[in-house]
């Protein structure tokens, strides 16, 4: 009966937190437009995806990685539909920060605002009942292991908040030079990554059979 009470509690928790990442206006006049916070999942997600931040695309449909990038992280990644990607059992989908924060001036998109990740990522890290974490690309790994190289997170399993975690390289086209440079993380380390969701999403459609 108190495991049920808790699990109820733990849910309103995330049902207000939620609510108030999604109203949250903080960097509005950083931006110079309305935000728009993107997260997706529900508080039993299996895989926490934690990337850097919406891009346009995703700002404009309100849809998590609904790019080409996000075609190649789930179909050549992964090795996933869209249906499992975006089933909100499997996958807790966030960003370090939650908006698009807008074009730089000498192109590209700017840094994720830090305020973000302080303010609401760390506190769905908290209520998440998640099993591994995966981060997406380098500003996300630089915020949770700041010292570290960020080849070297790739290529070695990590541990964050107790649990398993999996660094990958943004998959963006931009990045073609670092994939050229490190044939092995299509050949072999993706591969393992790969593994393990299957893994996760093979026990937990088991559980619901």
């Amino acid at each position: 009966m108190q495991d049920y009470t808790d699990r109820i509690s733990q849910e309103q928790h995330y049902q207000e937190l939620r609510r108030q990442i999604q109203e949250c206006r903080t960097c509005q006049d950083l931006f110079g437009y309305e935000p728009r916070p993107i997260l997706f999942g529900n508080v039993n997600a299996r895989i926490m995806q934690i990337s850097q931040a919406p891009s346009r695309k995703v700002h404009e449909t309100g849809k998590p990685f609904n790019d080409a990038s996000g075609q190649k992280l789930r179909h050549d990644w992964y090795g996933i539909t869209d249906e499992e990607f975006y089933n909100p059992d499997f996958f807790y989908i966030v960003s370090v920060a939650h908006c698009f924060p807008g074009k730089a001036p000498g192109g590209g998109d700017r840094k994720p605002p830090k305020i973000c990740a302080g303010k609401w990522l760390l506190k769905e890290m908290e209520l998440v009942n998640n099993e591994i974490y995966i981060l997406v690309g380098r500003y996300a790994a630089e915020f949770f292991y700041p010292k570290c190289k960020f080849t070297d997170l790739i290529f070695k399993d990590q541990r964050l908040n107790g649990k398993p975690a999996f660094v990958l390289p943004h998959p963006s086209p931009l990045n073609v030079k670092w994939f050229l440079d490190h044939p092995e993380f299509e050949d072999k380390r993706i591969k393992e990554i790969r593994d393990e969701i299957h893994r996760i999403l093979n026990k937990k459609s088991e559980n619901e059979a």
